[in-house]
Formats: C-alpha cells, structure tokens, sequence
C-alpha cells in the first residue's frame, strides 16, 4: 500500500524516484529497494507519509 502511494506521489509531482528517496529519507535506492519488496520501518513510514504531505501543502496539491 505504501508503495502504491509512492508511485502515484511521483506520477502527480513528477519527481524522480532517486531524487524521492534522497529528500525523503537520504537513501536515493528507497523506491528501488522497495519495489524489490523492502519492507520498511515503522518510523520510515512516518518520515516518508510525512515528506509527501509537506511537499503538497508547499506546492500547493
């Protein structure tokens, strides 16, 4: 589920998955990695669903 609302986050934003997982948690292979089947951390998922919502609210989606 998380990664399906990653994908759809850099369709809308248009952002690169690279430049997604650097901003977001400082890991430029984030998205890669998890669709290859990471399973991320309770606190990752925080600092990313975080990310996504300031990044909206500060382009104004």
């Amino acid at each position: 589920m998380l990664l399906r609302t990653i994908e759809k986050f850099l369709r809308e934003t248009g952002l690169a998955a690279t430049r997604f997982g650097h901003e977001c948690v400082r890991d430029p292979r984030l998205v890669f990695d998890l669709r290859r089947g990471r399973e991320p951390g309770d606190r990752m998922k925080r600092r990313i669903e975080h990310f996504m919502n300031t990044y909206r609210r500060s382009v104004g989606q």
